[in-house]
């Protein structure tokens, strides 16, 4: 078992001790050395975040705390010119556990890490950007990973929030369904990671830092493991522009890691992606709309695969190493994108359905899922609004982001599990299948001041 946060005190005599954080956000004594909690300090990469934050931090504070405990929240604001640090200094004066570290320039994700992990006191660490949003119970599931102690990093799986119905968003859900079967197999960093306290820095040049901290703790003998059920919700690219960079950059990160000889990245073997692509085969190309959209999705990450070889051949590395500018730019211009984090709540729909002693379907239960999910994506569409977003994950787990009161979220999610468990999902041969349906709810919300 992991020390205590009370007892890594000791090894920073210079500084008070960390102050743990309740669910329900009041503060634990660090006298109760007792209670055998795993601590964890979370580090917010941020750049101009005000649209986000807000929600970020309240994810954070809110996260089920049964076997772990927050300790610190450590905000790295780099080059901020909009209202991130006001915001985050308003929340620090309720909130003792959350810090800001400033950097008045920009210089780069690597450096706004290595910042964090100078700072960050608890026994394991949680790294991610203010723009992704955790599951209720995610850092639980993350941290409790490591009560085995051969684990060294987990990662989380990200979950877009884009519109399925429109090209670049089938891309992004289609090239996330293939990272989580790759990652099913041979483990890797997300964007969101968990990992012990050991590693003092990484390279300020490098392009993919969750990389270099894998090949860190790797050398140390401790292995990385991936939670699949640990979601976090994120924007993706939305547009053809912003989807090309940030795979390219993705790719350019994957090969400087594999020319420093510590990584070889089973995501660059196409091998590895063709297999998982074939078992997604289902989801992926099962209507001509779908099989075009897909043959375009791998075009784009070829041709983004392509120009990161040669920016990584021709292209000094400080300069291949700067940040995307992806959507968020255009989303403190205009506030048409925006929207995605204005909307307050994210039901999630886990799908099963009802047996009886007679079934001979139960070997092709996988397919059963996919297709009952299917049917009921247009049943559920007639029951929300036209603005809400509807996604479907895997086989079985239907996704929808809603602009709701919070108040009123179980009692949509309620009415939409009722209208799914009445329908009856023809699978042919006059043989039906009955869903059954449960869901949970996660509301990032905030009153504006003033």
């Amino acid at each position: 078992m992991l020390s205590l946060a009370p007892d890594i005190a000791q090894y920073y005599p210079d500084r008070p001790p960390p102050t743990l954080v309740k669910p329900d956000g009041a503060h634990i004594s660090t006298v109760l050395t007792q209670v055998p909690l795993l601590a964890y300090s979370v580090g917010v990469m941020a750049y101009n975040e005000e649209a986000n934050i807000r929600r970020v931090l309240k994810a954070i504070l809110e996260q089920k705390c049964e076997k772990t405990c927050l300790s610190e929240i450590i905000v790295v604001a780099s080059g901020c010119t909009d209202n991130t640090i006001p915001i985050v200094r308003e929340y620090m004066r309720e909130n003792p556990c959350i810090h800001l570290l400033i950097q008045k320039k920009r210089e780069g994700r690597a450096s706004a890490i290595n910042l964090f992990l100078r700072e960050a006191r608890s026994p394991l660490l949680v790294l991610m950007g203010a723009h992704a949003l955790p599951d209720t119970d995610t850092l639980e599931r993350l941290c409790t990973q490591f009560e085995d102690e051969t684990v060294g990093m987990v990662g989380a799986r990200p979950v877009p929030l884009n519109d399925q119905n429109t090209f670049i968003g089938h891309a992004v859900y289609l090239l996330e369904q293939l990272q989580d079967g790759i990652a099913r197999r041979v483990p890797e960093p997300s964007e969101v990671v968990a990992f012990r306290n050991i590693v003092e820095s990484i390279p300020s040049t490098t392009i993919a830092d969750e990389i270099s901290l894998q090949t860190t703790i790797a050398q140390q003998g401790l292995r990385m493991v991936y939670a699949p059920e640990a979601f976090v919700y994120n924007k993706a690219p939305m547009n053809i522009r912003d989807f090309l960079a940030q795979r390219r950059l993705i790719y350019c990160g994957y090969l400087q890691a594999r020319a420093e000889g510590h990584f070889s990245g089973s995501r660059l073997k196409a091998a590895a992606f063709l297999r998982v692509l074939l078992e997604n085969a289902p989801e992926a190309i099962s209507t001509p709309r779908q099989m075009c959209w897909t043959a375009g999705a791998l075009v784009l990450e070829g041709l983004a695969r392509l120009r990161g070889a040669y920016d990584v051949s021709h292209v000094p590395a400080q300069q291949t190493s700067k940040p995307t500018p992806l959507s968020r730019r255009a989303e403190d211009k205009n506030r048409r994108l925006r929207r995605i984090y204005n909307s307050q709540s994210v039901i999630v729909f886990k799908l099963s359905r009802v047996e009886n002693e007679h079934d001979t379907f139960r070997k092709h239960e996988q397919r059963i899922r996919l297709r009952m999910a299917r049917a009921l994506v247009p049943v559920i569409r007639k029951n929300i609004r036209k603005n809400d977003l509807l996604s479907l994950h895997r086989n079985d787990t239907l996704v929808l982001l809603i602009n709701a009161d919070p108040s009123m979220v179980h009692s949509i999610a309620l009415r939409i599990k009722y209208v799914m468990e009445s329908q009856q999902i023809q699978l042919g041969n006059n043989r039906i299948a009955l869903p059954r349906v449960r869901y949970h709810a996660v509301s990032f919300t905030w009153k504006p001041q003033g």
